[in-house]
């Protein structure tokens, strides 16, 4: 699995990894994974990666509620709309102790541009 952009710190420590849609999905087949979307609850409503379970980045217990439901020890994938907001996740994630962060390239607007499947709310009549 090839990562397409690395997270670095001044010092050169790895934070955590971006992925390429196609790498994201090679990852998150492994089963240890935990799949994470950081939008709003409305938004995961609308459609997300089949697996994930949602948990809102601007949630003022965000961290607590990742150490409340996730394990540190197992690896974290997370994205959200474009990728910015899991960037802010994935950084908080690996400052509270998780060991490895993977990161959504583009996030669920570059998935679906690249033909990943979602799980979508069904349509009003």
């Amino acid at each position: 699995m090839m990562a397409t952009l690395a997270a670095l710190v001044g010092c050169g420590v790895q934070k955590f990894t971006t992925l390429s849609p196609d790498s994201f999905q090679e990852s998150i087949k492994d089963a240890d994974i935990q799949l994470v979307d950081v939008r709003t609850a409305e938004e995961y409503a609308e459609q997300h990666i089949p697996g994930a379970v949602n948990i809102d980045v601007y949630a003022d217990d965000f961290v607590d509620q990742c150490l409340d439901r996730l394990d540190k020890g197992r690896p974290v994938a997370v994205y959200c709309r474009t990728g910015r907001r899991s960037a802010s996740a994935a950084e908080q994630l690996r400052k509270a102790g998780f060991k490895k962060v993977l990161n959504l390239e583009g996030g669920i607007v570059g998935w679906i541009e690249s033909g990943k499947p979602v799980n979508r709310a069904p349509a009003n009549p």
